[in-house]
């Protein structure tokens, strides 16, 4: 046999299951057929019931006699690096997420994303690349998906054919199946590290630099209400994540999510997530019940996953109303969008506000709204820190910071540039000065490089 495609430099080859690629030959093919029909013939005679409860190693032991003995029946030479291969493909199909299970414990993957069963792509260091994993066929890829949909009670089937999930680990899946996906199941698995991303990680990544993490830190510490705005995949969660730990261990701290994905350390975190509807479509629970709910959990803050809809009416009144320090992220693409967006989903609650009205809640809840944004080489920054400063002529003020400018870029495409300061101080210097928080004023010169 000639040698298996390699991912990430390790030994992982093809799974024994996936289906002939283009450019094989017919042998190759029929090779792989046959290695489709033992792993079903081991699958329908193992005792599943009793091996769930056995150890790794007697596990391994049992399935690696049994593909030696059905290899025998069929007449298949495997050698002992593909006997091997194949009894760790079968184990992951039984008790894992079969072919995807070594990308999920590749530690440089950030994203696995399934374009139906023929493909998969991951996202390694901001770099899409195509992967030699395949799942058998579009039963196999949704025997696997409904696998991770059911552990969290929720469901996905031509009624229903879109889900948010997520895994133990916490990584967020989400899933579309025919009849919305046209050419069969999409799923998309955002991963997230085994050890929460902290401040200093993102200053080592490149995310920013000390003087806007310092800057950052305090006024979490010091209950600065803070939004985190920016596009998909631009580390927003990741950000709120690193900052959660600049709040105090003496807090109480409620998080909301669709999907719970958030890694706060504090000892004090009571969690919600949402539910959907039952087959019956009764007993879905949205982000705003759960907000509302959240105000009777005695809470020092509340942590909103995503806000995407009417549940920021409530958001905002709770940040004016004892709840400072509260944080949430948002998809936009400036701070000015944030704002846009807020109004929209205030509006969407059906109070009935004027704008104005509106537009004060929104600068009397939020001080700080931080910007983050992938770059076009992959990498993920902070492009912008602003301040709002109140309400003018019916426009909220908004006063930029820090920023990231961009000068060009590389040869290899890297983004070129650097951080630096507007020039502006901010006005939320005295209230963290109150609270025992003194930043020096030199660190919003601009001319001093960040």
């Amino acid at each position: 046999m000639r040698s298996e495609p390699q991912i990430n430099g390790n030994a992982e080859r093809r799974p024994i299951f996936a289906p002939a690629a283009n450019g094989r030959s017919d042998a190759e093919a029929a090779l792989i057929r046959n290695k489709l029909k033992l792993h079903r013939r081991i699958i329908d005679e193992l005792d599943l019931a009793a091996l769930e409860t056995a150890e790794e190693a007697e596990l391994r032991k049992a399935v690696s006699q049994l593909v030696r003995t059905f290899a025998h029946e069929e007449h298949l030479a495997l050698n002992f690096l593909e006997t091997e291969q194949l009894t760790t493909d079968i184990i992951n199909e039984m008790l894992g997420l079969g072919p995807i299970e070594p990308l999920l414990r590749d530690g440089t993957i950030n994203d696995i994303l399934i374009n139906t069963h023929k493909q998969v792509y991951v996202e390694r260091n901001g770099v899409l690349e195509l992967t030699p994993v395949r799942f058998a066929d579009e039963n196999h890829l949704l025997r696997i998906l409904n696998r991770i949909v059911a552990a969290v009670g929720r469901r996905i089937d031509e009624s229903q054919p879109m889900v948010d999930a997520r895994l133990p680990d916490g990584s967020r899946v989400n899933a579309a199946i025919p009849p919305v996906a046209v050419d069969g199941a999409l799923v998309s698995i955002r991963k997230f590290a085994a050890t929460p991303f902290t401040i200093e990680r993102l200053i080592a990544n490149g995310t920013l630099p000390q003087t806007m993490a310092t800057f950052m830190a305090a006024a979490v510490r010091t209950r600065v209400s803070t939004l985190i705005s920016g596009g998909t995949g631009s580390g927003k969660t990741t950000l709120l994540n690193a900052l959660s730990h600049s709040i105090s261990h003496a807090e109480r701290l409620v998080t909301i999510e669709d999907a719970a994905e958030l890694q706060l350390q504090q000892p004090h975190v009571a969690r919600l997530e949402t539910r959907p509807p039952n087959l019956e479509g009764n007993g879905e629970i949205r982000q705003r019940e759960l907000v509302k709910n959240a105000l009777r959990m005695r809470p020092d803050r509340i942590i909103l996953g995503e806000c995407r809809a009417e549940e920021a009416f409530d958001l905002l009144q709770a940040m004016n109303t004892g709840h400072e320090g509260s944080l949430t992220t948002i998809h936009a693409n400036t701070p000015r969008d944030a704002i846009s967006r807020l109004e929209q989903m205030v509006a969407m609650a059906g109070m009935n506000m004027a704008p104005r009205a509106i537009r004060q809640q929104i600068a009397s809840a939020i001080t700080l709204i931080i910007q983050t944004q992938r770059m076009s080489d992959g990498r993920r920054r902070i492009v912008s820190i602003s301040e709002m400063t109140g309400l003018e002529d019916d426009v909220i003020q908004l006063h930029e910071l820090f920023r990231f400018r961009m000068t060009g870029a590389s040869e290899s495409g890297e983004v070129l540039g650097h951080f630096e300061a507007s020039g502006i101080r901010p006005k939320c210097l005295e209230w963290m000065a109150a609270r025992g928080v003194k930043l020096p004023i030199e660190i919003f010169n601009p001319s001093i490089k960040l």
